[in-house]
Formats: structure tokens, C-alpha cells, sequence
């Protein structure tokens, strides 16, 4: 298994060298002004993290505009039915965008490179903030390829084992809080525990604010890929995560493969099939998108969420939180959420690059490079759930007691009311006109070049908020300020030390029964989850280990094992 302790020790000496590298050079005064620049020019972003289609709108396109007279036009392949294959089909072509915002996983950074699909940026980054602070961290992802070809994202310059997430994990059971104090805040020993939980929320509560009826789960099969997507996050509330086809805990001592009859994976593929049973799994889940459960989310329709950006993103807005409405985490006695730690190499699944047939590669190196500024983090990374504050001047000051929140911020912010942004910015809703790049180039925690952190949570004026009435009855409840101050304090962590490396390249024969296993797991998964009885759900486990041991699952197994001991 994995050496964890000497590569911590690696990547700490890695983080004092990045912070050396930042001291020692200065950084290239180049302004970010449309004068730069000539002319219009319409940039084809080819993003396979995107939830969005069709050209940035709203405050972030004008501030992209008026800097460098770019009209974003967004592609997600999220979006479309041949997303899947959509990256290659563009590959073939010779073209996959002006920008690319993809994940590096499968060598493919290598390949893009040596198949000549993006351009050596060099000479336009060199001594700018880019290099100048994470500049260790732009080499080590391109290393070995003779040039500057991708910046990767979620650079940070803490240590690989300091929790990455600011104000909520990324994993967490966050449930209707209002429904659950209405039942008395029942203790919640295992995660089967929470069914009869569900079902009297249900029972209580059985339509929707639409008059939709009500359910405690909603899928989507939108982001399935080697298993179903929903079934493995409450894998990692118990400390896994996938590693090709295991699930694998975040020490790396304990290893399961997804059809072992005790593997978590198969846990919660049974807790979802009795759920169903119960008729607490929305019966349209096969065919849903991201984009429906969201606003099945939005109709106060659904009780629980596996993440924050959906439960409370869609529903945590100001008119209802200050009802006491809400999504909240609750504490599951057997938890220990699985937790990446901080990358001070970045993150090799979020490369951003330019493609080689960019009309003007310079211009948008220059804007890659804007993204790791100060104005780039505080506008790209702008959300209401905690990350950056957005524009200064527009969202937030500076005063003599550091950064504060403007009135308009105060709103849009903490009291998530969705309102125009002012006249004099641009038009639109904040929230309508966030970028929708959904790349963070530097961990929310890191600082600003004032000493700031870039996540408006963590300033000191923004902690003194009094802030709803749903987060000050969960406060008192759970007896912590938030979500993450409540796991570390009661030690609900299971941390995988931060790692830039990514497996290589799989062999031919590896990714062709791969390929063949997961269309068959994965809809054996579905199967299971909506077997009509437990005997249906067994019968459609045994044909799915008999189906995906003939197409090669065991050799994939096998190999996957012995990959983690190559990283």
C-alpha cells in the first residue's frame, strides 16, 4: 500500500518551496485591460465540468469583456446526450475548443500534447503570479512534456493532510432540518437508520411547495461512470472512495471491490432498494437530469442530499432559511466522512489549457493567467455557498479591519436573496451572472496578496453575522459554528492526504473490458435499486457478478489492486 507518511513529508517540503518561490521572484505588473487587446473574439470553452450551455451572461461575462473583449461560449458535454464521447469526436477533428477545462486522468494531458491539440503557453505566462506563487505546482503537472501546455486547478499552499473544504464537505447526509426537529432530532446510530426517519417526514409532509408529492431521495444518472454515481457517495460518509472498480478507505488500509456481497457499495445499494420499497426513491429517477433534480430540490420536494450544492443550493434561499427552512447535515453515530486533503500540487483531474487553433493564444494564456490573480479568484470563484466574495467594490471593502461585505454582499451573500446586482456593475441576478467555468484554480482557504482568505466565510466581520434561524437552531443543536467545525471537533474525518499523482495510462485490453463491465454494472446498479423485492434485487446481483465476471471484472479488480500500490 502507499507510503502516506513519506509522501506528506514530500508534499510539505513541496508547500515551503512554493511559498520560497513566492517570496523570491517579483511578479510581472502586466494590467488586465481591453486596450491590451484587438478586436472582439468569441472563445469556444469546451469544459467537462460545466453545468452550463451557451454564452457567460450576466456581471462575470462583462468583467471578462471588459478585460479582454472575450464573449465566453460555453460547451458542456454534461449536457449532451453524446457527452461521453463528445471530448474525442472533437479530438479526431483536431479541434476541441479555444479553451479546454478537462481532467488529466488517463495520461491525458500527455496524449493532447503529443497529439498536438494545445498550445505551449511559456512565453506568455513566465513571470506573472501564475508562476511566480504556484509556479512548482504548473511544472510538476507539466512535467516531462517540454513546455507549458495546462494549469492545474485547487492549488493550495497548506499542507496535504488540512481538510480542503472551507464551510461544508464535500460529502455529508443533509436532510430537511425543519422536518427533522419537527420529529425531535431522532438519533441516527447507522445510515439505515434513517429510513423511518424519511418515511414519517414523508407521511407528515407528502407534497411538495408545488403540490408535487414528496420524496426522500432523487437520482440522476447523469455523472454515472464505472458504478452509480448516487450509491457511492454515502460510501464515502463511512471513509471510501472509488479507485477504479474498489472502494478503497482514506489510509489505504482496507479494500473492497464494488459486487463484494460486504462492500459498502453494495450497503447502500440495498439501503436505496428498501428506501424504494418503502416508496421514498423518486420513481422518475432513471430518467432524470441534473438540471430536474435540482429543481425537484427547489420545490422543497426531496428531504435529503448527499451534498451541499444541492440540497442547500437550491433550497437554503433567504426567504426560506428565514423561516427556519432547510437543509442541514444531521450526525450519523457510525460516520467518518471521507475528506481530501489540500493539493500544493494542484489538482491533475482540473487542468485548464488553450487549444492550438486559438485565433490568439496569447490573449487567452493572459486570461488563464488572470484566474489565478486576486481579481480572477475573488470574480471566478464566486459563489453563495461560501467561496469568494465576487468583485470588489460590487460585494465587498476593504477596511482597516480587513475585508468586509458591502450592503449589497450583506444580501446576496448571507441572506441568499437572489437580487439585481447594481446598476453601475451590470445586469442581472448575482447568482444568474456567476462564471460557469466551475473551475477554482486555488483552494477557497488560500489568501489573498493581502493575507486574506479568498472564502468570505473565514473573514473575521463576516463571522459576527447573526445569521437564520435555521442555522442558529442547528448551531445550538449540534453546539458548532458550522459543518466542518463540527466534524473536525468530533472527529468525524477519515483524511486521504492530498496527491497530485494520477495512475497511468491502462493498458488496451484493461480499458476495453472496463468499458464492457461498467455499462453492466452500472445497469445492474439501477436494477437492484428499483428490484421490486428483495428476492428481485438478489436475482439481479447474481446476474450482475455472473455478467461482469464474463467481460473481464475480476482481471479489472485485479489490476486496479495492483495500481495502488504503484501511486
Amino acid at each position: 500500500m502507499k507510503n502516506y507518511t513519506k509522501i506528506i513529508a514530500v508534499l510539505i517540503m513541496a508547500v515551503l518551496t512554493i511559498n520560497i518561490a513566492a517570496c523570491g521572484k517579483g511578479k510581472k505588473t502586466k494590467t488586465y485591460d481591453a486596450s491590451n487587446y484587438s478586436g472582439d473574439m468569441t472563445v469556444d470553452v469546451f469544459d467537462s465540468f460545466a453545468n452550463y450551455d451557451g454564452f457567460q451572461s450576466g456581471w462575470f461575462a462583462d468583467e471578462v469583456y471588459k478585460r479582454f473583449r472575450l464573449k465566453l461560449n460555453m460547451i458542456s458535454p454534461n449536457l449532451k446526450a453524446d457527452g461521453s464521447s463528445m471530448m474525442e469526436i472533437r479530438a479526431a477533428a483536431g479541434n476541441i475548443g479555444d479553451l479546454v477545462i478537462f481532467s488529466g486522468e488517463n495520461e491525458k494531458l500527455q496524449s493532447f500534447v503529443k497529439r498536438g491539440l494545445l498550445a505551449d503557453i511559456s512565453d506568455y505566462v513566465d513571470n506573472t503570479v501564475l508562476m511566480d506563487k504556484y509556479g512548482k505546482a504548473v511544472e510538476y503537472m507539466n512535467d516531462g512534456l517540454d513546455g507549458i501546455y495546462a494549469a492545474p486547478g485547487n492549488i493550495s499552499t497548506m499542507s496535504a493532510d488540512t481538510p480542503q473544504d472551507v464551510l461544508e464537505p464535500s460529502f455529508a447526509p443533509y436532510v430537511r432540518w425543519d422536518y427533522y426537529k419537527e420529529l425531535g432530532y431522532p438519533e441516527v446510530g447507522t445510515l439505515e437508520d434513517l429510513l423511518p426517519i424519511f418515511k414519517e417526514m414523508q407521511e407528515n409532509h407528502p407534497y411538495s411547495d408545488s403540490g408535487e408529492k414528496t420524496y426522500a431521495f432523487s437520482f440522476f444518472p447523469d455523472w454515472d461512470g464505472n458504478l452509480m454515481m448516487v450509491a457511492k457517495q454515502p460510501c464515502c460518509f463511512y471513509g471510501y472512495d472509488e479507485h477504479g472498480f474498489l472502494l478503497v478507505s482514506a489510509d489505504g488500509s482496507d479494500v473492497y471491490d464494488f459486487l463484494a456481497e460486504d462492500s459498502p457499495y453494495m450497503r447502500v445499494l440495498k439501503f436505496y432498494n428498501k428506501a424504494y420499497r418503502m416508496g421514498l426513491v423518486d420513481p422518475q429517477s432513471k430518467n432524470n437530469s441534473y438540471q430536474d433534480v435540482y429543481e425537484k430540490y427547489e420545490d422543497g420536494a426531496i428531504f435529503y442530499s448527499p451534498w451541499p450544492f444541492l440540497g442547500q443550493s437550491a433550497y437554503n434561499t433567504a426567504f426560506h432559511t428565514s423561516q427556519g427552512k432547510g437543509f442541514m447535515p444531521l450526525d450519523i453515530a457510525d460516520m467518518k466522512i471521507y475528506e481530501n486533503g489540500c493539493l500544493p500540487f494542484g489538482d491533475p483531474k482540473k487542468l485548464i489549457a488553450v487549444g492550438s487553433r486559438a485565433k490568439d493564444v496569447e490573449r487567452l494564456a493572459d486570461f488563464i493567467t488572470f484566474l489565478y490573480t486576486d481579481e480572477g479568484v475573488y470574480s471566478n470563484e464566486a459563489n453563495t455557498d461560501g467561496g469568494s466574495a465576487g468583485p470588489l467594490g460590487m460585494c465587498w471593502q476593504l477596511s482597516e479591519n480587513g475585508p468586509e461585505l458591502t450592503t449589497y454582499g450583506e444580501r446576496t451573500l448571507i441572506k441568499k436573496e437572489n437580487v439585481e446586482v447594481p446598476k453601475d456593475a451590470s445586469t442581472g441576478t448575482f447568482r444568474d451572472g456567476m462564471s460557469q467555468l466551475n473551475f477554482n484554480t486555488v483552494n477557497f482557504k488560500e489568501p489573498d496578496s493581502k493575507g486574506n482568505p479568498y472564502s468570505y466565510y473565514l473573514w473575521d466581520s463576516v463571522q459576527k453575522y447573526s445569521y437564520s434561524p435555521l442555522l442558529t437552531d442547528w448551531q445550538e443543536h449540534m453546539d458548532a459554528k458550522n459543518t466542518m467545525d463540527y466534524l473536525t471537533k468530533n472527529n468525524k474525518f477519515a483524511i486521504h492526504p492530498g496527491s497530485s499523482d494520477l495512475s497511468k495510462g491502462e493498458p488496451n485490453e484493461i480499458v476495453e473490458m472496463r468499458d464492457a463491465v461498467k455499462s453492466k454494472l452500472v445497469n445492474y446498479s439501477w436494477k437492484m435499486v428499483f428490484a421490486s423485492s428483495v428476492d428481485t434485487f438478489n436475482e439481479y446481483y447474481e446476474k450482475a457478478v455472473r455478467e461482469c465476471k464474463r467481460f473481464g471484472y475480476d482481471e479489472v479488480c485485479e489490476y486496479d489492486r495492483e495500481s495502488l500500490t504503484d501511486e
